[in-house]
């Protein structure tokens, strides 16, 4: 069962929900849109030979950052990691992140297969972009980029994501944003 748009609200004001900033006016009936943040990593196609992640050789990557007002273009073809600029997560829902139709219909593809954040894992998401499209389209930080939503669970889970997860920092090397000292810092003060 999704989260209605007062649910959603009652979870914020009460701490069930994490989302930092929060703003009351990108609260949808059933969802909440997040904002494209200020990082992106580019692959180096000039030192990446190739990619074989069962040997885990990965591209040469380099991070930019985009100030706000300021634009990223994205290419035809071209796939690159960014994130957002809320840190968001819940012990007691399960959260999904969803494409925007609007962007949708122009092309860009917000995630690849990373819509899920299990109950205990508190992040800045990273979204996998690529232009689907034959034009550039211009990104810009804070621009409304994909949606959430919240579901109730059956029962408590069995164990919390922070306690199995794989990686502990994925933007530095693994790539999936997780801030430890922000994560640590969450948990304290919403336990």
């Amino acid at each position: 069962m999704f989260l209605s748009d007062g649910d959603i609200l009652k979870g914020v004001e009460q701490g069930d929900i994490i989302l930092e900033p929060f703003d009351e006016k990108r609260l949808q009936p059933a969802s909440y849109d997040i904002l494209l943040g200020n990082k992106f990593v580019v692959n180096d196609e000039y030192q990446t030979h190739f990619i074989d992640p069962s040997k885990r050789v990965y591209a040469k990557t380099n991070e930019i950052e985009v100030a706000d007002g300021e634009e990223f273009v994205l290419h035809p073809g071209v796939s690159v990691l960014a994130i957002s600029k809320e840190f968001f997560g819940s012990n007691h829902y399960l959260v999904q992140v969803g494409g925007k139709s609007s962007l949708a219909r122009v092309g860009l593809m917000i995630h690849n297969t990373a819509g899920l954040i299990n109950p205990g894992h508190f992040l800045h998401i990273t979204f996998e972009l690529c232009n689907l499209n034959n034009v550039p389209i211009v990104l810009r930080p804070g621009m409304e980029i994909a949606q959430l939503t919240f579901s109730k669970l059956t029962n408590p889970p069995r164990g919390m994501y922070e306690n199995l997860a794989r990686e502990k920092d994925n933007w530095n090397g693994n790539f999936d944003g997780r801030d430890l000292m922000d994560t640590n810092k969450a948990k304290k003060n919403h336990e």
